[in-house]
């Protein structure tokens, strides 16, 4: 019997629920990460990832845009399911992402597993936040008057997130898992050096009941993509974690034309640490509703 070819991995962007190619036509390589590797300077070529132009950055946002409306209006215990079905879905490809996830970071296999659990348990553990952050952060307000006044957390928009430079996977849930838990939607800058776990994220979302454009994954230069989201006019906030200091202080910049919120980057630890409400809250807008008492509502009714 003759040797056959492997059949090699095509890697493609996510945008609007589809895998397009970058419509720049480029791509650009990715190697394994290695002690050996770095001490080299270059390891083991591992795929060639797309590399997204910022006309792809455009079509992300249109395509998150759209997704917003559907998704901020489901109710918080149906995108708890949705999040919990990434977590079925992932779980069903563990032994895959654990290969990656080790090529991607040189981590032994028993290490890039225990990132793949974890990442799996984040998408669980924000799925149980989404129908509680509510009760959490909203509230009656004591008034002077007869009046109800009641204040709730409403989801910002769409969110650019600029995913951990270090950490393909882990790093990469626990910044969009909270945005979009939320109820917003994201644009995100998988990491430039190990993008592949992220790309092939992609497909478990695709696979999940995760609507078309809720998450839009890029690849390719961070610092060519990120100015482009940072100052366009219909992002209203963007995370930072994958920037290095003098990209973030440029996009802060630009971030502030339209007065995004801006979360500003910080060194993280340890990712397999239980998250706060930390990458909840930022993206997240106070509504106070004031409704009289005891009086007659415009059809008459009373209330």
């Amino acid at each position: 019997m003759s040797e056959r070819l492997s059949v090699l991995k095509t890697y493609k962007l996510y945008v609007g629920g589809k895998f397009p190619r970058s419509e720049s036509g480029r791509v650009y390589e990715v190697t394994t990460r290695t002690s050996a590797a770095d001490a080299a300077g270059k390891g083991a070529w591992l795929a060639n990832a797309p590399l997204a132009s910022r006309k792809d950055a455009r079509d992300a946002v249109v395509a998150a845009r759209k997704a917003f409306g559907g998704w901020s209006g489901a109710t918080a215990y149906n995108r708890g399911q949705v999040l919990y079905r990434v977590a079925e879905m992932l779980e069903g490809r563990r032994a895959q992402f654990a290969r990656e996830v080790a090529a991607a970071e040189g981590l032994p296999k028993s290490r890039a597993a225990e990132q793949v659990d974890a990442a799996i348990d984040r998408w669980v553990w924000y799925a149980g936040w989404t129908d509680k952050i509510a009760q959490v952060l909203g509230g009656a307000n004591p008034v002077a008057g007869p009046y109800f006044n009641l204040s709730s957390p409403e989801p910002t928009g769409v969110v650019a997130v600029l995913a951990p430079q270090e950490s393909s996977l882990l790093g990469l849930v626990s910044v969009v898992a909270p945005v979009i838990a939320t109820g917003n939607t994201a644009v995100v800058v998988a990491s430039e050096r190990s993008p592949l776990p992220a790309l092939s994220l992609a497909e478990v979302l695709a696979t999940s009941d995760v609507p078309g454009g809720v998450v839009n994954l890029l690849s390719g230069r961070t610092a060519e993509i990120a100015p482009a989201l940072a100052a366009h006019q219909d992002v209203n906030a963007i995370d930072l974690a994958g920037a290095d200091p003098a990209l973030a202080k440029e996009l802060e910049v630009a971030a502030a034309d339209n007065l995004k919120r801006v979360l500003r980057p910080h060194p993280v630890d340890d990712w397999t640490a239980t998250p706060g409400l930390d990458r909840m809250t930022p993206f997240l807008e106070t509504k106070t509703v004031w409704h009289p008492t005891g009086a007659l509502g415009v059809s008459g009714s009373s209330y």
